[in-house]
This record gives C-alpha cells, sequence and structure tokens, in this order.
C-alpha cells in the first residue's frame, strides 16, 4: 500500500479518535448552549458564502460561485432556520404517558462530494453538531481545499461560542482507503454518505448505520392542463442551476401530446436549444463513455462549453441543450443522469402513459430520488404521485429547488434519502432529527392482570408450613405399614462383611447458560464493569461495536 494511503488511514482514525473525546464533552452541552454554537457557526458561513463558493467552483471546476453561493446561504440561513427551534437536549416530546428523550448518537463520518462540495459541508456540520455529535469530514479529493476551509471557518465559529475543537474534523489527505477507514472505525457511530454509487454501497456494507443518496435522472412530465411557460421557465431555472450539479437537478422533459408544440416554442424562446438527429449523436458521444457511464469531464459545465466540444454551433445566450432521445437505456446515452444543463425530450399522451415513461426513466438510474409533474389538476398531481416510484414528488415548481425544500414545504436538506427504492434506508430529507437516538419511557396505561388461577385458601383450615407437620402421625402411618408385611424367614446370621468402597459418581457438567439474543455496546460495557461474560451463539445479534469492544476484552463467551 503506498505511503499516501497509509498516512490517510492513519489520519482518519486520529480525527475520529480525537471527535470521539470531544462528543463526550458535547454530549454534556444543554439545549441554549449547542444552539448558541450553531447560530455562531451557521453566522460564520453566512459571512463567508461567497468565498468559501468561488473556492469551490475554483478547485472542481464545476458549476458558477453565483449559484454556489446561493446553495451555501440556502444551507447556513435557509437550514438553520429551519431547525434552530428543534429540540435536541433532554426530554424533546412528552405525552404524559411516553416521555421521549433525546440522546447524540457519537461520531458522524461525512462523506462530501466535489459536486455541491461547500453547502453539503456547512449543511452536515450544522446538522450533526445540532444533534450534539461531532463530525468528521471526508471530502472528494477534488474538492479538499474548499472543505478544509469550510470546516476551518464553521471550526473557529464554533470554537468561540465553547465547541471543542477536536469536534470538526476534516480529512486532508483523502484517499479511498482513509474514507473506508474512517467509516468502519469501531468509534464512528453513523455515516453522511453523499457521492457515487459506488462510495454509498461502501457506507452501507461498512457495518455502521450510513444514510446514502443514490442518482436522480429527475423526469419532469408537463401535462395538458400545465401553465406551459412557468413550467419551461421552472425546469430550464431547475437544470441550468449551477449547471446541473444537485442530483435532484430534471434531467428529461416528458411533453403531453397536446401542448407538446407549445412546450418546443417556450423552450426555444427562453433559451434552449434543439439539436436535431446529428447533432444529438454527436453530444451522446460525448457525454457517454465507451463503457456506457457518464463523462466526469461534462459535470457542472455549461452549454455553450459543452456543445463546443461536441463540435456544435449554438447560439451564444445558448442556457441549455434538449435532444429527442428517442428511448430509454443503454441503447440512449442521453436518457442517463447527464449532471449538466443537457434536457432529452419525449412524447407521450396522456397522464398514463406519460407516468409510464417517467417510471422508466427513474429505473435507469435514479429510483426512489425525484420526480416532477406540471398541472393545473390537483387530481392529476396526486395521481402522478401515487405511480411514480421516488420519495419525493415535486409540482409546479423546479424539482431542483423544490426536492431540497427550497422552494416548497419539504424539511430543507443537502442530503435526499431514496428509501428502498434506491436502495437507501430512508425515503426522508436528511436533519438533526436522523442524528438523534431517541429514548421512550413508557407508563402503564392498562393494568395486567394475572391469568393464573389463585389458590383456594380456608379461612378455618389455614394451610400448614414445613414446620407445622404432625410427626407423631406420620411416625404411626409408617408402623402400620411395616406390621402389615410377612415376616422374613429365621436365617442363620452372618458375619457382616466390611463395607464395599463406594463408587463415587461425578455430578453432571451445569447446563450452558442461555445465550442473549442481542447484544449492544452498552451491554458489553456493563458486562466489562461487572467483570462478567456475556454468552452468545451464531443466532445472537450483535452490534458493530459490541463486537469490536467485546473480542478486544473477551467479554463474550459461548452459550446455549
Amino acid at each position: 500500500m503506498a505511503d499516501k494511503d497509509l498516512q490517510s488511514i492513519q489520519a482518519a482514525r486520529d480525527l475520529v479518535e480525537a471527535a470521539h473525546r470531544a462528543q463526550a464533552v458535547v454530549a454534556t452541552f444543554d439545549q441554549a448552549k449547542i444552539d448558541s454554537i450553531c447560530e455562531a457557526m451557521a453566522v460564520a458561513a453566512q459571512a463567508q458564502s461567497f468565498r468559501l463558493a468561488t473556492l469551490a467552483h475554483e478547485e472542481t471546476g464545476y458549476g458558477n460561485s453565483a449559484d454556489k453561493n446561493v446553495k451555501n446561504l440556502f444551507a447556513a440561513v435557509d437550514v438553520h432556520n429551519y431547525f434552530k427551534n428543534l429540540k435536541t437536549v433532554g426530554v424533546v416530546r412528552d405525552t404524559g404517558s411516553v416521555v421521549e428523550i433525546a440522546s447524540p448518537r457519537g461520531v458522524v463520518a461525512a462523506i462530501v462530494p466535489s459536486t455541491n462540495p461547500t453547502s453539503t459541508a456547512i449543511f452536515k456540520i450544522l446538522i450533526a453538531v445540532k444533534s450534539r455529535n461531532t463530525i468528521v469530514l471526508s471530502p472528494h479529493p477534488s474538492a479538499t481545499r474548499c472543505v478544509m476551509e469550510t470546516a476551518n471557518v464553521m471550526r473557529e465559529a464554533g470554537v468561540k461560542a465553547g465547541l471543542p475543537a477536536e469536534a470538526i474534523g476534516c480529512v486532508e489527505l483523502t484517499s479511498l482507503e482513509g474514507t473506508d477507514a474512517l467509516m468502519k472505525h469501531k468509534l464512528t457511530a453513523v455515516i453522511l454518505a453523499t457521492g457515487g454509487m459506488g462510495l454509498v454501497r461502501a457506507a452501507y456494507s461498512s457495518g455502521k448505520p450510513a444514510f446514502g443518496v443514490g442518482p436522480g435522472n429527475v423526469p419532469a412530465l408537463i401535462e395538458r392542463t400545465a401553465d406551459v411557460a412557468k413550467a419551461v421557465r421552472d425546469i430550464l431555472a431547475g437544470t441550468c442551476f449551477d449547471f446541473g450539479t444537485i442530483c435532484a437537478s430534471e434531467q428529461a422533459i416528458v411533453a403531453d401530446a397536446p401542448v407538446d408544440k407549445q412546450i418546443r416554442e417556450q423552450l426555444a424562446a427562453q433559451g434552449a436549444y434543439f439539436l436535431n438527429a446529428a447533432q444529438a449523436d454527436q453530444l451522446g458521444k460525448l457525454v457517454v463513455t465507451p463503457n456506457r457511464t457518464l463523462n466526469p469531464k461534462i459535470v457542472g459545465k455549461p452549454a455553450t462549453t459543452l456543445a463546443e466540444w461536441a463540435g456544435i454551433s449554438v447560439p451564444p445566450n445558448t442556457r441549455c441543450l434538449i435532444a429527442e432521445a428517442g428511448g430509454v437505456g443503454r441503447d440512449f446515452p442521453l436518457s442517463i443522469e447527464k449532471l449538466s444543463p443537457i434536457l432529452a425530450y419525449y412524447v407521450a399522451n396522456g397522464l398514463e402513459e406519460g407516468s409510464r415513461l417517467c417510471d422508466e426513466i427513474l429505473h435507469y438510474g435514479g429510483m426512489g430520488h425525484t420526480s416532477s409533474i406540471h398541472t393545473q389538476s390537483r387530481e392529476v398531481a396526486l395521481r402522478y404521485g401515487l405511480l411514480m416510484p421516488t420519495a419525493r414528488v415535486v409540482v409546479n415548481s423546479p424539482s431542483t429547488h423544490g426536492a431540497i425544500g427550497f422552494s416548497t414545504a419539504l424539511a430543507p436538506s443537502m442530503t435526499l434519502g431514496c428509501g428502498s427504492w434506491g436502495g437507501n434506508v430512508t425515503s426522508d430529507n436528511i436533519s438533526p432529527l436522523h442524528l438523534m437516538d431517541i429514548k421512550r419511557v413508557a407508563f402503564e396505561i392498562r393494568p395486567v392482570t394475572s391469568s393464573e388461577p389463585a389458590q383456594a385458601i380456608t379461612a378455618t383450615s389455614p394451610a400448614k408450613t414445613s414446620s407445622q407437620i404432625d410427626r407423631a402421625a406420620i411416625a404411626e402411618l409408617v408402623d402400620k405399614f411395616l406390621s402389615a408385611r410377612p415376616s422374613a424367614p429365621a436365617v442363620q446370621s452372618a458375619p457382616t462383611p466390611p463395607p464395599a468402597e463406594e463408587k463415587v459418581v461425578a455430578p453432571p457438567a451445569p447446563p450452558k447458560p442461555k445465550a442473549a439474543e442481542f447484544v449492544c455496546e452498552d451491554d458489553v460495557r456493563q458486562a466489562i464493569a461487572k467483570n462478567e461474560k456475556i454468552f452468545v451463539n451464531a443466532k445472537t445479534i450483535i452490534t458493530p461495536s459490541a463486537r469490536d469492544l467485546g473480542n478486544e476484552r473477551e467479554v463474550f463467551a459461548k452459550g446455549n
């Protein structure tokens, strides 16, 4: 293994251990102190927002500084304001019969993508600390400098407000091996994974609780009752925002046949350029590699640059490139998630046909993420939502902004769960709520009566205890029994032989103790404190952290 990889692994280990020490302190903070720390960090991120956005654009080459600034402000202002009054310390809810108590998870391992590096870092730091956790960031190698600077800005502000300095860490020498070590460390409590599918799968296979994010490939259906001009304006606003680097950005338009002509006219009027078949073929060869995967060089680039690279001449004010894809799947390169201002175009007749086509697009790399519809019928919107295999269905708004909660009432978030459709553990917009464990103190609301019949007890004849047994009556019974036996014939007595040596029989081995059904880290710590063993077998469910600690301290023994 190269020295860089070894150094990255060691750096990740050191940062997790330091964050674990800091978390023991952060866990003692009351709500007022946590809130003041988050307020200070949010204000600092807001003040440095444009500088951090510029750093991100310059380092990665993706998107543009103005839109990255909007994303940074969304994370520092909108997310913070939405959750600033959320209770995350002590009793957070009391119904009388059930009292809910919040508990932090511990060290959060946060994987940060190159497409939205600074805004994702701001977001994950705020929600981690708000829920009394500490955090270690692992940025994409192409975004290390801007993520490091974001962590420095927020750490400095947090420390001034009372946060331990080691509560926010960032891996500077990044590598796949270092990220893997971060996710699998025994002191890592939970993973926030934003990135490619390979990384998300690695997070889910790490043995730790993980919130991953899948790809988008968002279809936008323009239904026949839609306000077409607004629908086109919204779709272009979404797919062109930061040149398409948000996974929730529109990737395809599905036009309802009766409004197809209007949609094309509005797209042309608002800065989109329709490619002919030959141009679409040229662009497809640029967008997709010979291995039929997305060419990372085209991500987050303006439409005019993409057209130039593909050898296509377009007007200088072109905002978006549009091509009729012809179908969905490996043989249609523009049907994939493109993460750039390129839209595939389809025509369908009616809601049901359009929904089937949107479903097909989502099955080709966007399951569970986001879909959108433009319609003036609430019933149509609800029917579309019923048919779509996505966690978010955005109505009459740019999907980019609607899915993250910027233009809708969804919880504001830079990490969007894709549910079981996308192989994710949740379909929620991730928030501080996902980084807390909730203990529930439950009081009895219905008395339980025993089903065993009570023993009859008479007042005149109380039951006798063993000390009250009539010994004379027992002796009389024994005498009667012996006198009734026939007499044995008289025999000549023989000398009594010496007693034979008694054979000693070993007592049976005690049965093995019953194995536990479930073991967590707290069970192991209690066993260590009491100098006891925990008996397990092949069916025992042991959490990863409990297994690590138990094996280290030799706590486990085999049980039945």
